[in-house]
């Protein structure tokens, strides 16, 4: 998802500063369900018809919110050997057999009740 350049500048930035020995899965994904709690607070108590209002007023602030998730995300695939590639890939097709087009198309339902 990002550049290899951008992922080594994620990864020579914690380094310089030595922060690497306190990152494990616990404290990576607990960072990652905070920093996403920040990006919907963004839009927690907004109707439906001024989202994309809201959304334009805070865009920068989102994406500060959204690079966050991504430094943290580069941060655990790294530390835990993940292949993203490879993930998201098996991911896809473990979906497409869960939700099948002729059954999930335009149903917001979760696989078990198609």
């Amino acid at each position: 998802m990002l550049s290899p350049d951008l992922t080594a500048q994620i990864l020579a930035f914690r380094d310089a500063r030595d922060w690497k020995q306190f990152h494990n899965l616990r404290t990576l994904s607990t960072s990652i369900v905070l920093e996403a709690a920040e990006l919907a607070e963004h839009t927690q108590w907004t109707r439906d018809t001024e989202l994309d209002e809201v959304v334009r007023a805070r865009r920068p602030l989102i994406e500060q919110e959204v690079a966050d998730l991504a430094i943290l995300m580069t941060y655990l695939i790294t530390d835990l050997g993940i292949d993203l590639e490879q993930a998201v890939a098996d991911k896809l097709r473990n979906n497409a057999e869960r939700y099948p087009v002729d059954k999930a198309r335009g149903s917001a339902k979760k696989y078990d009740e198609l």
